[in-house]
């Protein structure tokens, strides 16, 4: 064992740990962390220059769709396999199917070989963020999380902010294909500096059987519901046959599935963990945060691109106040959280906030001042959810059910962000639905943005209707003492 890794390799629960022993973990963990972070901002400028390449922007929205369904599908089973076999090594196994997607999504020549490897790169990408998280959990104790978290709003900042920048530069001026290529040397990187750290607790669980059907269920189950969201209205008739065969097979799909995870030895779905008013809240929570979130980096550069005929690169640029307003706030609310314990008005007032700017966005005149300002507002609102959903979430979980924890707020990050993505494309789409994509970019170009402009500020008010189901959702968490001399569950 390398002895660099050493310091690092199984703190007591209640240790204190050393700003060195936490740098070891760290750096080790950073860089799967920051691909799964920058991911969410990296192809957001690039979308409209890749429909201009494949055609099909009402199929744009499938780039991070794919992705993101991918994931939702494969984090249980990370989370499931990372509490039996090792955190450390599912997580070089993510590392590795990530690579690949990276390989193929970079190399796609159509707009279906496009998703197609943005499905192997969710396969991968859904276990780096999860898997890293709980790699720490399980090593580094709550409060001393907390300690360290400059490190991480370090790395999430500079994942954040240079997302969007980076994206816009590499697409106006060299290929968007190099977004996905430049991974690997990344890749490797992690590997490396992964291989250097022990495997890790184990817990394993004897009589578990694998749970293919609970995946097939999902799958076919959000697939169903995704498609139709995305596609009734344009591609066929929100009552035609196929509309509601779609609609049907995602419903059943959905009840079967729970009624066979409730009853399966080692279901795919960790069920058991939902018990827990707790735990099931913020699964809620974290679907109605990632909808409003993923709504709005992927189609905010698109409305700013065809509404107001900016380029790729200002895009991007004009998409960090909202990643900066992010970044503070996991700043600011991580600081409040250590110092009080008390996370229950924190997410709160964060999905609050972001209903408010949504609205605002949707009923201020367009202007890209008024974009400015209120990205940020709703930046600031949604970076205060995840930080403080986690730490709660890692805290109630405890440490033999850590895994399964995580990759279940991660399911509810996956599905969340594909159903929000799915619903803002339906709405903008749906409003505009006699006109294929040159079209579209022929109306902005030609000063014809208003009806542009008036579909995404519909699109915009859905948005405000989630965060507000968000914030509705975070109002009725139990009110819990994370540490401290009270900490306890109070009385609702």
């Amino acid at each position: 064992m390398n002895d660099e890794a050493k310091p690092a390799a199984a703190p007591a629960h209640t240790r204190k740990v050393t700003r060195e022993e936490f740098l070891n973990l760290f750096v080790a963990v950073m860089m799967p962390m920051f691909l799964a972070a920058i991911d969410q901002t990296l192809l957001a400028t690039a979308t409209p220059v890749i429909a201009a390449n494949f055609g099909g922007l009402r199929d744009s929205s499938w780039i991070v769709v794919a992705y993101l369904l991918a994931a939702a599908v494969i984090v249980p089973l990370y989370g499931r396999l990372g509490d039996r076999r090792g955190k450390r090594r599912m997580l070089l196994v993510a590392l590795a199917v990530f690579a690949l997607g990276s390989v193929i999504s970079g190399s796609a020549q159509t707009m279906t070989q496009l998703i197609l490897g943005r499905v192997v790169q969710g396969l991968g990408g859904g276990g780096l963020m999860m898997l890293s998280h709980a790699l720490i959990g399980e090593l580094v104790p709550p409060v001393e999380r907390i300690r360290f978290q400059g490190y991480f709003a370090l790395m999430f900042s500079t994942a954040s902010i240079s997302g969007p920048v980076v994206g816009g530069v590499v697409v106006q001026h060299i290929s968007w294909r190099w977004l996905f290529l430049v991974n690997l040397p990344l890749i490797a990187f992690a590997a490396w500096r992964l291989m250097k750290l022990p495997p890790g607790e184990k817990h394993p669980q004897r009589g578990a059987t694998a749970d293919i059907a609970g995946h097939l269920l999902f799958a076919i189950g959000a697939l169903s519901l995704l498609f139709w969201l995305t596609s009734a209205g344009h591609r066929f008739p929100w009552f035609s046959t196929i509309s509601m065969a779609l609609a049907v097979t995602a419903i059943s799909s959905i009840a079967i599935l729970w009624w066979h995870e409730n009853r399966h030895a080692s279901p795919f779905l960790p069920v058991e963990l939902l018990h827990d008013k707790t735990l099931r809240l913020s699964s809620v929570l974290v679907v109605l945060f990632a909808a409003s979130m993923f709504a709005l980096i992927f189609f905010l550069p698109i409305y700013l691109q065809l509404g107001h005929r900016v380029d790729p690169q200002t895009s991007g640029l004009l998409l960090l106040p909202v990643t900066a307003g992010q970044v503070i706030s996991a700043v600011l609310v991580s600081r409040i959280l250590r110092r009080t314990g008390d996370p229950y008005p924190l997410p709160l007032a964060g999905m609050a906030l972001t209903c408010a700017g949504f609205v605002l966005l949707a009923v201020m005149p367009p202007s890209l001042w008024v974009v400015i300002v209120l990205g940020f507002l709703s930046g600031m609102g949604l970076g205060s959810v995840m930080p403080v959903t986690q730490m709660v979430v890692q805290t109630v979980a405890g440490r033999s059910r850590l895994g399964a924890a995580m990759a279940n707020l991660s399911l509810a990050r996956s599905t969340g962000g594909a159903a929000g993505t799915a619903l803002m494309g339906a709405v903008v789409f749906g409003l505009i639905p006699d006109v294929d994509r040159q079209s579209l970019i022929q109306q902005a170009q030609s000063g014809g943005a208003a009806r542009i402009i008036a579909a995404f500020h519909h699109a915009f008010l859905a948005a405000a209707g989630v965060a507000a189901l968000g914030a509705f959702t975070a109002s009725r968490m139990p009110r819990r003492k994370l540490w401290g001399p009270s900490a306890s569950m109070e009385k609702e």
